[in-house]
């Protein structure tokens, strides 16, 4: 029978334990008795906007042909945009750059070597790159796929990024960090109250690196090589089937720590 006791004992402290990392009662400074509790939301809305970034990128060994080249899939970018009504608040272009390409030619019968004695061959001139940028921001998102589809047909250089959002944002981050601290509330309520001891006020409060995360589960896919979600293209090939796209959804999270008083 003792033996029963003893291990009957020992299972009721392993299971103290292992509840004690969500929230822990303990005594503050001043041996004030205190529960800490931790308080989750999550709030998941439709986006109403997305932002398109678009490279343009020509090379030529006549300066003003890549530069011709390059303002023109500028203009028709620009086109598209006036084309589905996008205000010109909501397009950018970035300053034109230009730089001169070279690539290295190593000859294995007539090596050439640098001052340090490494092989480094001859350089060759490739043309002058010209590269310009293009972002919009579409906010009638039924038309994204007809005019993303017309954006590939530019044949751009690169599709730098897409991105899904909400106007809402600040407002969704406000709710998520009330619906944070209610939920810890009615999680110490709930606890405290099970063994009979009254909560008190909060005397702190921390706020969790959580409440500044929110994300897009919109799926997009295109048949082309494009800068979405971190790949790194070289170039863009189109189709007739272009691009297929989901709104799908923001979702908006918030984390608080509260220590409340046992009264």
């Amino acid at each position: 029978m003792k033996r029963t006791l003893l291990l009957l004992s020992f299972f009721a402290f392993l299971l103290f334990s292992a509840k004690g990392a969500a929230a822990q009662i303990r005594s503050a400074d001043g041996g004030i008795p205190t529960i800490e509790v931790t308080g989750k939301s999550e709030i998941s809305v439709e986006p109403d906007s997305a932002t398109i970034s678009v490279d343009f990128t020509k090379l030529d060994k006549d300066l003003q042909a890549a530069r011709r080249a390059n303002e023109d899939g500028v203009a028709k970018m620009l086109q598209i945009a006036r084309k589905y009504g996008i205000p010109p608040k909501d397009v950018r272009t970035n300053n034109i750059s230009v730089a001169m390409k070279f690539i290295s030619i190593r000859d294995r019968q007539k090596p050439i070597y640098d001052e340090d004695g490494d092989e480094i061959g001859t350089r060759e001139f490739q043309g002058y790159e010209v590269s310009r940028s293009v972002t919009i921001t579409l906010t009638k998102l039924d038309d994204f796929d007809a005019l993303f589809n017309e954006i590939l047909a530019t044949q751009p250089t690169e599709i730098d990024n897409v991105k899904f959002e909400t106007s809402r944002l600040i407002e969704l981050r406000q709710k998520a960090r009330e619906m944070a601290m209610k939920a810890a509330y009615d999680k110490a309520r709930s606890m405290t109250g099970a063994i009979g001891q009254t909560l008190g006020k909060a005397i702190k409060i921390t706020e969790g690196t959580a409440s500044d995360k929110y994300y897009s589960n919109s799926n997009f896919s295109a048949n082309s090589t494009s800068n979405i979600d971190g790949a790194v293209p070289r170039q863009v090939s189109v189709s007739n089937n272009l691009a297929t796209f989901s709104a799908g959804s923001i979702t908006v999270e918030s984390s608080v720590t509260v220590v409340f008083r046992l009264d």
